[in-house]
C-alpha cells in the first residue's frame, strides 16, 4: 500500500473512531439486595427472569461490595460512595463538599437524569442531576404510600405527593418515559434507584409470584442469635423478629424478601425491554447493583449493620457494546470504583475528588485481577480486611477478632481467630487493616479505650426511638 493511500486509510479510521457516539448509560440500583438472590447466579429457590438475562448478555462480579457504613441506615453512606467515587473514611453523606459523577457526565454532554429514592439531601440532587422524577426523599416508608417529589429546572423539589402506584413501579414509569423521549442528540445517563427490598417487603395486592417459606432453604450461617455483641446488637432493624431468630420466622421473612425481589425483577425487564426496543439498544450500557446486602436470619442477624459477606457483598451486572456476554469476574471491587469504570467506558472525566478505581479493562478480560485487598468500616464497632482469600473481623469495643478463610468457609461458619497456626496471620493483618486505616483517614483505634463485655443477652425493654441502640 503506498504511504499516501494508508494515511488516507488512517485518517478514516480516526475520524470514524472520533464521529463513534458516546455510549449511554442506564444503572438500575436495587436497597438492601444480598448478592446470592438473583437466580443465574446460583440461588435454585429465587425467580428472577430478568435479571438472568441481564447475567446472560455481560458480565457479572461475583466479589463486588459496599464499604460499609457510618451509621444504622448504611444506604445514605453507600449511596454516596457510589456517586461520588469516595471511600467511607472520606465521604460526605450529603455529598455536598464533593462533586459527583452523574455531574461529570452532565459536565461531558450527557443528560443526566434520576427517578427513586434519594437519601443524600435534596442540595445535592440538582448538583447531581439535570433532570429528576417520583424522588423519594424521605425516611423509610411503607412503599405503596410514600410521598415522591420531581426536581424542577430551578433546582428546587416540587411539594410531595402521595403515588397511586408502589414507588418502583413509579420510579420506572418515569423512566421508561425519560427512555422514550431520548433523540440521539446527546447521550444519556439514565440512574434509576429502588428503595426495595428493603422492608418492609410489601408489593401490590394481586403480584401472582409467591413463595412457600416451608420450600425457602435457610441460609447456611443461620443462627438463632449471634454469639456476642458487635456493637449494633439492637438497631432497629434486627428489632424486625424477637431474640432467638425461630428458622420459621426467618423462613416466613425470606419468602416476603424474596417474593419483594421477584417484583423488582418484573420492574428491571420492564427496563431491559424498553432498552431493546429503542433505537440506541447497541449502544447502552445497563448496570445492575445494590447499596448493600441484609442478614435475613444469617449469623443470627436481621439487618447490614455487620461486616460478613451477606451483607457487604452485593450484586453487579454490566453489560453493553464490547462487553462479552454471559461471564463471571471474580475481581474484588467496591461500588465506589463502578462510576469510574463507566466514566472509563463513556470518555468522560473523573471528578478530582474521586478515589475509586477504574476495572474497564476486567470487563474486557473477566479473568483479571481486581483490588488486592479490600477494606471495611461499620461505625467504630467493627472494622475488617479481605484479601481475597483471608478475612479478618476486628471488634474494638470487645476486643474481639474473628478470622475466616473464605476459600474453604465461604459463609463464614468457622472462625479461626483461636488456631495458634493462625496467630502470625492475623498479627500481620491487624498491622495491614491499622495501615491502611490511616492511610485512608480513619483515626478509630482497633482497642477502644474503654472495653465492654462481649456476651450479651437479648433485652427485656427494647431502647426508644431516639435512643442508644435504636
Amino acid at each position: 500500500m503506498s504511504l499516501p493511500r494508508l494515511f488516507a486509510t488512517f485518517l478514516a479510521a480516526v475520524v470514524s473512531l472520533a464521529a463513534a457516539p458516546a455510549p449511554n448509560v442506564v444503572f438500575i440500583f436495587a436497597d438492601d439486595q444480598r448478592a446470592d438472590t438473583i437466580a443465574a447466579l446460583g440461588n435454585p429457590v429465587i425467580k428472577t427472569p430478568n435479571l438472568d438475562r441481564l447475567v446472560k448478555r455481560g458480565v457479572a462480579f461475583t466479589r463486588a461490595y459496599m464499604q460499609g457504613g457510618n451509621q444504622g441506615a448504611t444506604c445514605v453512606p453507600s449511596r454516596a460512595m457510589l456517586l461520588s467515587g469516595r471511600s467511607l473514611a472520606q465521604i460526605d453523606d450529603r455529598l455536598m463538599r464533593h462533586e459527583t459523577w452523574p455531574h461529570a457526565f452532565g459536565a461531558a454532554g450527557y443528560a443526566a437524569f434520576a427517578a427513586g429514592k434519594w437519601h443524600n439531601g435534596p442540595p445535592s440532587l440538582p448538583k447531581s442531576f439535570q433532570q429528576a422524577r417520583a424522588l423519594f426523599v424521605g425516611g423509610m416508608a411503607n412503599p405503596m404510600k410514600a410521598p415522591t417529589s420531581d426536581l424542577l429546572p430551578s433546582g428546587k423539589l416540587t411539594p410531595a405527593k402521595v403515588s397511586p402506584k408502589h414507588l418502583c413501579e413509579e420510579a420506572t414509569d418515569e423512566t421508561l418515559a425519560f427512555l422514550k423521549a431520548q433523540d440521539g442528540k446527546q447521550p444519556f445517563f439514565s440512574y434509576l434507584a429502588f428503595d426495595g427490598p428493603h422492608d418492609p417487603h410489601i408489593v401490590p395486592d394481586g403480584f401472582p409470584v409467591t413463595y412457600d417459606p416451608a420450600s425457602i432453604p435457610l441460609p447456611p450461617n443461620f443462627l438463632p442469635q449471634h454469639p456476642f455483641d458487635n456493637g449494633e446488637m439492637v438497631i432497629r432493624d434486627e428489632q424486625l423478629l424477637k431474640w432467638p431468630r425461630s428458622e420459621a420466622a426467618v423462613k416466613e421473612m425470606l419468602a416476603e424478601y424474596y417474593r419483594y425481589v421477584t417484583f423488582l425483577d418484573v420492574q428491571v425487564g420492564r427496563v431491559l425491554d424498553a432498552v431493546d426496543a429503542s433505537p440506541f439498544a447497541g449502544n447502552t450500557i445497563v448496570v445492575f447493583s445494590a447499596d448493600s446486602g441484609v442478614a435475613r436470619g444469617s449469623h443470627g442477624l436481621i439487618g447490614k449493620q455487620n461486616l460478613y459477606e451477606h451483607s457487604l457483598r452485593v450484586p453487579l451486572i454490566i453489560a453493553g457494546p464490547g462487553i462479552p456476554a454471559d461471564k463471571r469476574s471474580e475481581a474484588m471491587c467496591y461500588l465506589l470504583d463502578v462510576m469510574p469504570t463507566l466514566g472509563k467506558l463513556c470518555g468522560v472525566a473523573a471528578p478530582k475528588t474521586s478515589q475509586g478505581r477504574d476495572f474497564a479493562e476486567v470487563l474486557k478480560d473477566p479473568a483479571r485481577p481486581g483490588r488486592p485487598f479490600l477494606m471495611f468500616g461499620y461505625r467504630d464497632v467493627q472494622k475488617a480486611l479481605n484479601d481475597g482469600r483471608w478475612k479478618l473481623i476486628r471488634y474494638p469495643h470487645v476486643d474481639r477478632t474473628q478470622l475466616f478463610d473464605l476459600q474453604s468457609d465461604p459463609f463464614e461458619t468457622k472462625d479461626l481467630s483461636a488456631d495458634p497456626a493462625q496467630a502470625e496471620r492475623i498479627k500481620a493483618m491487624l498491622t495491614k487493616l491499622a495501615a491502611e486505616m490511616k492511610a485512608d483517614g480513619d483515626d478509630d483505634p482497633l482497642t477502644a479505650a474503654k472495653l465492654e463485655p462481649a456476651e450479651w443477652k437479648a433485652p427485656k425493654r427494647l431502647p426508644r426511638p431516639g435512643q442508644k441502640g435504636y
